[in-house]
């Protein structure tokens, strides 16, 4: 319970630091983005074997962007995490993530928005829910998270771009665990790459 308060505290402190970017950024953008989440490890039980294997994930972001510095919130989800399409163990799954963000960012006077690097680092919540044939290894859980990234963004025009990224997202202090659901305490971690629109304003 007391990381779950830390990890709202980091959401609203997010929030609060976006409020006060704004009013000096230079940009203001809205990221829709698709692309997969991989390369995951979990101890919670997983039927079809499927943490490893990509699969899609969809969200968007809002970011507030200054000379170097800025910060982003973010709502990301990723259905069907826990399947693999073949073995009908899991009839539904998904991980969404909510997560407040800072951003360090190539400065502008160099790069004049093309192809500018970022760094992206935060936390938030991530719920993770899976639900089985047989109602067995059912579970819905809502634990911190932490995430860092790397990326990179282009202007097409004044208002239209496009960005690549890579980021790491890993639950923290889920010591708790229930028998039969995990394999010692609650954890997953999982890295996911994407492609978004960014259209500012």
């Amino acid at each position: 319970m007391r990381e779950r308060r830390r990890a709202i505290t980091l959401v609203l402190t997010a929030g609060l630091l976006l409020l006060c970017v704004r009013a000096d950024a230079a940009d203001r953008q809205i990221r829709p983005f698709f692309g997969a989440t991989f390369g995951g490890g979990t101890t919670f039980v997983d039927p079809e074997e499927a943490i490893g294997k990509p699969n899609p994930a969809i969200g968007v972001s809002a970011v507030f962007l200054s000379e170097v510095f800025g910060a982003e919130v973010e709502v990301a989800d990723a259905p069907g995490f826990f399947e693999s399409g073949d073995k009908h163990l899991v009839i539904h799954s998904r991980v969404t993530t909510i997560s407040g963000n800072v951003i360090v960012a190539a400065p502008h006077r160099l790069t004049e928005y093309w192809l500018r690097p970022y760094l992206v680092g935060g936390g938030g919540l991530m719920r993770v829910r899976t639900t089985t044939s047989l109602n067995v290894f059912d579970f819905a859980k809502v634990v911190p998270q932490v995430d860092v990234g790397v990326g990179l963004v282009a202007f097409l025009t004044n208002r239209v771009g496009v960005s690549w990224e890579v980021r790491r997202f890993q639950s923290i202090g889920t010591d708790t665990k229930e028998v039969g659901l995990s394999f010692g305490g609650e954890s997953l971690s999982f890295w996911r790459a994407t492609m978004a629109a960014v259209i500012r304003y």
